[in-house]
């Protein structure tokens, strides 16, 4: 789906980059083993966060083949405080695969690169066009309010038509010598730009071809689900051979990790109360109650007591990592 003004849009995002683009770390590279981290870490966590944890991440884990020849404790414990945890199992996986079947080097041709676990449609775009320079489409969140304004495109964004419409513009836009920097403006047009709600039209580089009528109203998106509350009673039991917690289960959210034991409500009644904490996961908004266990609680047969000395390379979800901290001794 082509647009009669492709070459002009095209080349005002990339001159427009040229001047307003931001340095981050993963722009000053072309490896695509460092584009594809970033791209991970970038997945519902913001740019700042991910500022924070990039370099020292890349330090731990250089290559594909470090990531693939680590635990998966290790991978589990290094993604720590950047949530979501199923993406840096993808991760290795995906630096098992290139070990495995490309010796190590990262696959150059769209075929291998998306025959990779844990690789869609966006990370495809965003390796060929940023490691490669192949004018490759993308599109991410940024991406589709950027095109329902130019567009002044009523579709729903996050619905299959809106997507399916979306990714026929970015491939019909998408500059055709220089897709690295034409993708990198796209994005971060909409994160500096066009953002949410009033949208800076007189800076904007698309100014003379964008025919949103009311770009506050745009994008549309389908109703959101609506947040559940969920309340979680664990108990803390701290001994000498160590402090009781849980491996979760294969199929879990935070599958291989651990976590504080859960009890019903009523084995915690009458327990002494240590604490309340509030934290949300996606659609949820979680209230986790702690009550101090007396000493002979008996385990469960999925949980264990790890040392004190082995806590802090155990892997774990930050808020587990930060009540636990408020309680040990001290």
């Amino acid at each position: 789906m082509s647009h009669p003004n492709a070459q002009e849009i095209a080349q005002a995002l990339v001159d427009w980059f040229a001047v307003h683009g931001r340095d981050y770390p993963w722009r000053r590279t072309t490896d695509p083993w460092a584009i594809l981290v970033s791209e991970i870490m970038l997945q519902q966590t913001t740019i700042p966060t991910v500022l924070g944890r990039y370099g020292a991440w890349m330090q731990q884990f250089p290559t594909p083949a470090h990531l693939a020849a680590a635990s998966e404790e290790e991978a589990l414990r290094s993604w720590e405080g950047l949530g979501y945890y199923r993406r840096v199992r993808a991760l290795q996986a995906a630096a098992r695969a290139i070990v495995q079947q490309h010796g190590g080097r990262f696959p150059t041709e769209e075929r291998g690169i998306r025959a990779l676990p844990g690789i869609g449609d966006y990370t495809v775009g965003a390796l060929l066009s940023f490691a490669y320079n192949r004018p490759a489409p993308l599109v991410d969140a940024n991406v589709s309010r950027v095109f329902s304004r130019l567009f002044n495109d009523p579709t729903p964004v996050d619905s299959p038509a809106g997507r399916k419409l979306h990714w026929k513009w970015a491939a019909g836009l998408v500059h055709p010598t220089n897709p690295r920097a034409y993708n990198s403006a796209l994005m971060e047009l909409g994160q500096t730009i066009c953002t949410n709600g009033a949208p800076d039209c007189l800076l904007c580089p698309l100014r003379t071809w964008c025919h949103a009528e009311n770009p506050a109203a745009l994008p549309v998106k389908l109703p959101k689900k609506e947040i559940t509350a969920v309340e979680h009673h664990d108990i803390f039991l701290l001994t000498p051979a160590g402090l009781l917690m849980e491996k979760q289960a294969d199929g879990k959210r935070h599958e291989g990790m651990y976590r504080l034991p859960r009890r019903p409500a009523e084995f915690c009644i009458s327990l002494p109360h240590l604490a309340d904490q509030k934290y949300s996961i996606t659609r949820y908004k979680v209230t986790r109650h702690l009550y101090q266990a007396p000493a002979d609680t008996p385990p469960l047969p999925s949980e264990e007591f790890i040392p004190l000395s082995r806590l802090s390379a155990t892997p774990m979800a930050s808020p587990d990592r930060k009540i636990i901290q408020n309680h040990l001794p001290h």
